[in-house]
């Protein structure tokens, strides 16, 4: 880089000079151990990367070819004709995207033929809304963006248009501006698999009228054609596996009710609501105090309503065609909670929870729970009074075995950065095979309790040791007008309430490209459920830090070794030159 000239006032400017972007002390270390006369070739390279970087299976050949891509990415570079390394294209290899902390390329490593319930689902709420859960537009963008990213779950909610002659996608009960049902189809069907090839499961908020269902099934039955799954049945032991279901879309229902909640809390807080868009949001997003910390009280109207439904299949007084659609059948229920988490052996169902009668149920019943998704599918959705389209905390639903964590994709923050996380886990397919622990019960029959505090199965060391790429994706002055940025790492855990940390690193002023080269230890009770997060914060005195980055890793799928960890923008995407070198070992 060039020096960079700031202007502070029309007669003075501060002249900064790039720092030399030269490899850690512990790179130029391994360097040496691992190269002979100044050169690593392939052989030394395959060493490396089995003794340090874990990589035990690699061949001569994986090794070759990582030489040859970092020499045709690095041609600049003084290297010799023969197929070798230098320093520089030694940790230009390292800083690559071949050298990612998750398997790469990415693939699907879990196995996908167990029940659906066996799995975590990328799950999406309003998948059809814009912005807010109020006066946002209805569209098919945000079906389709979702559908790019790997989400598996979509949600329609379906009413009659004005004329009542047609299925308008719409919020009820709110100003939210509709879209037509065939256009929604329509989108699903095109995008449905680009991201991947299990399935797509579509949940029907059903407002309808007799007629209208047997239009909807006429639509959906020519919109899908052999695509869309049957069962055959009214019901099913067992959920079908992803892989019987590849390339399929399943239709579910679930309880209309649920749109109650926002059209309450809109007609309870009309004329007071200020409704934000996504530009004035937070970079952030709230913080996490703690990942099972109770998120806030329940609202005295809605007290116990959740769990006083009379028992009913979503079947009952349908039309023929569209009864035969439904593959996923939700229930209602009647009783307490030990009524509704019964677990039939005859028949697997789908049952539906709001945050917050979730949080309810775990008080005394988080076994009871965990022990219900076994075989059932929980479904957890936002309170009504997220009319913002805020997210909670996943782990809340994810610690207790919810297979379908449903969120408000549209609006970016902390609790979607974990979501995106969880699913890059399992090459980005959209379902992550859930831990052997929520599977199968210990002794006695004992079945386990997230808020029990276990021994530490392992710890996991960070290494921060430098970031480069701001320089090349943003602005000069973008984050400070007066100076280049002065940039720290958050970095942590989210999972249990025993292992969830955050902890930073020192600040490091006016550099492009900060090293840090800060180790920290993370003890893990259950790395299983434990997602790495990291954020890169611009430090500013007099006001909120400035976003320089994100990313959420899963712990299980962590590589180990020194690794090129990508960075993301608030929305989730990549950026296309931002990473941090860091480094991974468990102990």
């Amino acid at each position: 880089m060039s020096k960079h000239t700031y202007k502070v006032c029309w007669c003075f400017r501060r002249r900064f000079k790039p720092r030399e972007t030269e490899p850690p002390t512990d790179i130029k270390e391994l360097f040496l151990c691992y190269s002979e006369n100044d050169v690593m070739t392939a052989e030394h390279l395959q060493r490396f990367m089995a003794e340090v970087q874990g990589e035990d299976k690699v061949t001569k050949e994986e090794a070759e070819a990582a030489v040859d891509a970092t020499i045709k990415e690095l041609k600049h570079l003084p290297i010799f004709h023969r197929r070798v390394l230098n320093l520089d294209a030694f940790f230009g290899y390292l800083s690559s995207d071949y050298n990612h902390p998750l398997a790469f390329p990415h693939k699907v490593t879990h196995d996908m033929e167990a029940p659906l319930a066996h799995y975590f689902i990328y799950t999406g709420h309003n998948s059809y809304l814009t912005g807010n859960q109020i006066s946002s537009d209805c569209s098919v963008v945000p079906i389709i963006e979702s559908l790019k990213r790997g989400v598996r779950v979509i949600e329609l909610d379906m009413w009659p248009n004005s004329t009542k002659d047609d299925i308008d996608i719409v919020h009820g009960g709110t100003l939210t501006a509709p879209v037509k049902l065939n256009k929604c189809l329509e989108a699903i069907k095109t995008h449905a698999f680009v991201a991947s090839e299990y399935p797509v499961i579509l949940t029907l908020e059903d407002h309808l009228t007799p007629d209208l269902q047997a239009k909807v099934a006429k639509m959906v039955t020519e919109t899908y054609g052999d695509v869309l799954y049957y069962t055959g049945s009214d019901s099913m032991i067992d959920f079908p596996s992803p892989e019987s279901l590849k390339k399929r879309i399943v239709v579910s229902t679930k309880p209309p009710k649920e749109y109650l909640d926002t059209a309450k809390s809109m007609s309870e807080n009309e004329g007071s609501v200020k409704t934000k868009t996504i530009s004035e949001d937070d970079a952030w997003g709230a913080e996490f105090s703690n990942a099972l910390e109770k998120q806030m009280p329940l609202d005295e109207d809605h007290k116990d309503e959740e769990f006083h439904y009379e028992e009913e299949s979503m079947k009952q007084n349908l039309e023929p065609e569209y009864k035969q659609l439904i593959a996923i059948q939700a229930k209602k229920l009647k009783g307490g909670v030990k009524d509704w988490l019964h677990d039939d052996p005859t028949a697997a169902k789908r049952i539906s929870l709001r945050e917050t009668r979730l949080e309810k149920a775990i008080e005394n019943h988080a076994t009871d729970v965990i022990r219900f998704t076994q075989r059932n599918l929980l479904r957890v959705f936002p309170k009504g009074s997220r009319v913002d389209s805020s997210n909670y905390n996943p782990l809340i639903g994810w610690t207790h075995g919810a297979q379908m964590v449903a969120f408000n994709m549209q609006t970016h923050g902390r609790s979607l950065w974990l979501m995106q996380g969880m699913f890059r886990a399992n090459g980005g397919c959209g379902y992550v095979k859930k831990p052997d622990l929520f599977l199968k019960n210990g002794h006695d029959d004992k079945i386990f309790d997230p808020k029990n505090t276990l021994p530490v199965k392992k710890t996991l060391k960070v290494k921060v040791y430098m970031g480069d790429g701001w320089h090349l994706d943003f602005k000069r002055t973008h984050f400070d007008i007066y100076s280049p940025p002065d940039f720290y790492v958050k970095i942590g855990i989210a999972g249990v309430q025993a292992d969830s940390v955050m902890k930073k690193t020192k600040i490091l002023q006016d550099d492009w490209t900060p090293k840090w080269e800060e180790e920290f230890e993370f003890p893990l009770t259950v790395p299983e459920l434990a997602l790495l997060r990291v954020e890169v914060h611009e430090y500013d005195m007099t006001e909120k830090d400035d976003f320089g980055g994100q990313t959420c890793l899963p712990v299980f799928e962590l590589r180990s070794g020194i690794r090129a960890v990508p960075l993301h923008d608030q929305k989730g995407d990549k950026y296309k030159s931002v990473k941090l070198l860091m480094r991974f070992d468990f102990v």
